[in-house]
């Protein structure tokens, strides 16, 4: 059973955060607010984190995994970064986007994509999001709340936790963030290429 924790979306309480954190840091699986929807949410270094994400969306072993970020600086560790995409990230973060890079060895092997070895990060606007990630020290592992078969994302804490007690270990509730997923935009190659319009404005990168 999912423990509930209710928290102010903009001042989030920081005993909640902490308890959160702490069963991050025993391997818990997660359901969190975002700048642009729900998601899952689990430490790199749980190692059935990821497969437990798979499991409940039907993911197979080539989806990008999100790598979420609380600055700049802990991104950079992440990925590998041009000129040009250090200058389009900084830009446009903190805010809904992902950026799809070449993961650095200080990604785990198997939460990069088995044939190009590139990962997603973004860094969220969301100050829930914000407090976990300030508070647990490094990137949480993390792919959109989308469950298979639904047209949209849920939106409600409650319904988080009525849907997928069972499943996950803690739900984050602060209230509606929306439907709309991150703008996804694609690095690795020559020039940006937006690979799912979203919540970001994907002009910028056009």
């Amino acid at each position: 059973m999912a423990r509930y924790y209710d928290v102010h979306p903009q001042d989030p309480q920081p005993r909640a955060i902490s308890q959160v954190v702490a069963q991050l840091r025993d391997d818990a699986l997660i359901a969190y607010p975002t700048d642009s929807c729900y998601a899952l949410g689990a430490r790199l270094e749980n190692h059935g984190g990821a497969e437990r994400i798979r499991r409940i969306r039907h993911l197979d072993d080539k989806h990008h995994f999100t790598l979420v970020c609380a600055d700049f600086a802990q991104l950079g560790q992440m990925v590998d970064l041009s000129n040009s995409a250090f200058r389009a990230i900084k830009a446009a973060t903190p805010g809904p986007y992902t950026f799809i890079l070449p993961a650095t060895p200080e990604v785990p092997r198997r939460l990069a994509h088995p044939k190009k070895r590139s990962v997603g990060v973004r860094i969220p606007q969301h100050p829930v999001a914000q407090a976990i990630l300030a508070e647990l020290g490094e990137p949480i592992l993390s792919s959109s709340l989308l469950l298979p078969g639904a047209e949209w994302p849920m939106t409600e804490g409650w319904q988080i936790k009525e849907e997928l007690d069972d499943v996950l270990d803690a739900v984050v509730d602060a209230g509606d963030c929306g439907t709309t997923p991150t703008t996804v935009v694609d690095l690795t190659g020559g020039s940006p290429e937006v690979v799912r319009e979203g919540a970001g404005d994907p002009s910028r990168f056009a």
